[in-house]
């Protein structure tokens, strides 16, 4: 038994001892990351950009793998599903990581075992706005608008927290607007600019360049504090809209099981990128908020998170039973 104790401790210390100098050797080859979206999209454009800094401080490339389907499940499923050894990281929305377990039976993974958080990296400035042909520059002038057109004003809100502002003016102002589903923002905006879909609360980058031409009017945004691009225009909580607000954003995330000490690696050296001023500098036309908080603070967020989430998707009567 004594020999056999002995023989397991060595071993223990040999674990220990190559597990600690594979992690300071990490990383020794190309870092895969599943990003959430497609190729072009704001969130794809970020981790490229994002990728090539970061390739220069770990001393390895990242390999991009556009994921995309299943209303983000599949590519959070992959990167569950992916070898916890630090050489798989992911970009992902907040759906699959808080929304989709209520609104489908079966996603294919547990959000809440399957994932390391590591850092928020930016949130998404949503904003109201309008084709400037309906005349209305603020939400009460647009409130005010849908009364006269009784039936006959729709508007197009991709985020379901955002859909539920547009149903509390219904029900609390008597807004008359009609959701309409669309595919995509790029869906979403021709909606808009051909005046179908006249009303959307959608990406502020979505929008922006249309804003500044003057053919689209902002009302609100859903930034805890106001957009640097648009100054005068108030967020939600200015309007004293109490509700939930569960802002879009994308997150990177490593497989559960991934070593502390590996996700302490990429951290900072992610974090290190987004405390960059001119790296701010270069993207904040984008109209993202960069975060870049801590693992801790990621997970503790994501939590508040589902919670809002959940109570956002009972409010629509969408929970999957």
């Amino acid at each position: 038994m004594k020999v056999s104790s002995c023989i397991v401790g060595v071993l223990s210390l040999a674990f220990v001892a190559s597990t600690g100098a594979s992690v300071l050797a990490f990383p020794e080859r190309p870092i895969r990351v599943v990003v959430g979206t497609g190729a072009g999209g704001v969130g794809d454009i970020m981790i490229r950009a994002l990728g090539e800094q970061l390739s220069k401080s770990l001393g390895q490339p990242l390999v991009i793998e556009n994921r995309t389907g299943g209303a983000f499940n599949i590519p959070a499923k992959a990167c569950a599903e992916a070898k916890p050894d630090g050489y798989t990281i992911c970009l992902l929305p907040g759906e699959p990581v808080t929304y989709n377990e209520y609104l489908f039976k079966n996603i294919g993974f547990d959000p809440r075992k399957d994932f390391k958080p590591i850092t928020n990296i930016f949130f998404f400035t949503q904003a109201l706005a309008a084709n400037v042909s309906l005349g209305a520059k603020s939400v009460e002038q647009l409130v005010a608008y849908s009364k006269q057109k009784p039936g006959t004003l729709s508007y197009s809100a991709p985020g379901l927290s955002h859909a539920q502002y547009i149903e509390f003016l219904k029900k609390t102002n008597g807004a008359d607007l009609v959701r309409v589903p669309f595919k995509g923002g790029g869906d979403a905006v021709t909606g808009l600019l051909s005046n179908t879909t006249p009303i959307v609360f959608l990406g502020l980058g979505n929008v922006m360049s249309y804003i500044e031409a003057g053919t689209v009017v902002p009302f609100a945004v859903d930034s805890e504090k106001r957009s640097p691009l648009i100054p005068d225009v108030q967020t939600l909580r200015e309007l004293g809209y109490k509700g939930d607000i569960t802002r879009s954003y994308m997150g990177l995330f490593a497989p559960a099981g991934t070593p502390d000490d590996i996700i302490k690696k990429i951290h900072k050296s992610v974090v290190t990128i987004l405390r960059d001023p001119q790296f701010v500098k270069q993207h904040v036309k984008r109209a993202i908020e960069f975060v870049g908080n801590t693992p801790e603070e990621f997970a503790t967020f994501i939590q508040a998170d589902r919670e809002a989430a959940e109570r956002v998707v009972d409010a629509a009567g969408m929970r999957a039973k």
